[in-house]
């Protein structure tokens, strides 16, 4: 009796905090302090991000929604109130508040671990001693949602926990100036650039993005020359989508000219460098919009899902052009073979979560694991 008692006072008080902090978002909206139409996606978020975590099964998911996004939404409000400026390098801001395990503590509820896998954790630890030894290491790889920097960092934070705290992402303008997506990128190490896909958003700003990508190179370059530097770059320039047609998932296709540029930028810092193809499947988290959108403010649907994180070892440019005739050939080779490993291991991934072939869908060339069991 006084079990059932006290879940229905629990209850009673998680309804009432739920409704305080609604009412909390619309009250600022009305002051004109929130933006009205900010106002109503966090509202989407939040409902969309309490459905999901209750799909996960955890026996106290009203507690881990009102904590996390008690939280998410009152630093959107602060940074609303006195905005965050990304410099080109960005370090993650751990203290006085730590924004990186912030960004852990929201995404870590929404993934399926059960269903979850990582490929080739042997080359991560083999990573992991490169960058000891001063050497640089390039992750080129597919991007899924806006959460890959934190499922990245779930999935290798049992094995490899320097890595992910250490990863510097380049990033895209959308996620340092989306408010949403502000206290998350606050939390992770980037090189702010402007996409391609958006570089001609706005005529009168394409010269301005461009000096401003440059300095973000010479910041990179920079970081690059000290050594011991890990880089994540997505050579696509942005999220994959599913294919109109199928509605199935690919990895968007790289880029032969961003490939070609990150190897040079390496190649030419000094410390030696080597280059890996990695696979992330996580779309179903929090999957983009079909279409890439000019405007800031998308709608945010969130799952609870397995995800996979996948590396093969790294890929000699040397080698894979050998045959070549030209430079602008070896050029596209080597992108090519690039994606090409990442298309595979996401295959393998794809197969192992929505295949529910598990561990059994690796394969010689691609060990699949669960590290934190």
């Amino acid at each position: 009796m006084w079990a059932y008692v006290f879940q229905v006072l629990c209850g009673s008080l998680f309804d009432f905090v739920l409704r305080e902090l609604l009412s909390g978002i619309r009250k600022e909206a009305e002051a004109g302090s929130l933006p009205s139409n900010l106002a109503i996606v966090m509202e989407e978020l939040y409902h969309s991000y309490k459905n999901a975590v209750f799909q996960s099964g955890d026996p106290r998911f009203d507690e881990t929604v009102l904590s996390n996004m008690s939280v998410m939404l009152d630093r959107v409000y602060i940074d609303i109130k006195d905005p965050f400026v990304f410099e080109p390098y960005h370090k993650a801001i751990r203290e006085p508040f730590d924004y990186y395990k912030f960004g852990q503590n929201c995404i870590r509820p929404l993934i399926d671990f059960r269903n979850s896998y990582v490929g080739n954790v042997s080359l991560f630890c083999e990573m992991e001693e490169k960058l000891k030894q001063g050497h640089n290491i390039i992750l080129m790889s597919n991007h899924q949602t806006e959460a890959d920097p934190a499922i990245i960092a779930l999935l290798l934070e049992t094995t490899v926990p320097d890595i992910p705290e250490n990863l510097i992402y380049v990033a895209g303008d959308r996620v340092i100036t989306d408010p949403l997506c502000k206290p998350f990128s606050m939390g992770r190490n980037l090189i702010c650039v402007y996409s391609k896909k958006h570089m001609y958003d706005d005529p009168e700003l394409v010269d301005m993005k461009r000096k401003a990508n440059i300095r973000s190179l010479k910041e990179m370059a920079v970081l690059l020359r000290g050594g011991s530097r890990i880089i994540w770059i997505a050579p696509s320039g942005g999220r994959d989508r599913p294919d109109p047609s199928t509605g199935e998932w690919v990895p968007a296709p790289f880029d032969a000219s961003s490939v070609d540029n990150m190897k040079r930028l390496a190649e030419h810092a000094g410390p030696p460098c080597h280059i890996y193809p990695l696979a992330i499947v996580c779309h179903d988290i929090m999957p983009p919009p079909p279409q890439v959108e000019k405007e800031i403010g998308e709608k945010r649907v969130i799952s609870f899902h397995g995800t996979g994180l996948s590396v093969s070892p790294e890929i000699s440019f040397s080698e894979t052009t050998a045959a070549c005739e030209n430079s602008e050939e070896a050029k596209k080779a080597y992108s090519q073979t690039l994606y090409s490993s990442v298309t595979e291991q996401y295959n393998v991934l794809k197969s192992a979560i929505h295949g529910q072939k598990g561990l059994e869908a690796s394969l010689p060339t691609i060990s699949l694991s669960q590290p934190w069991i």
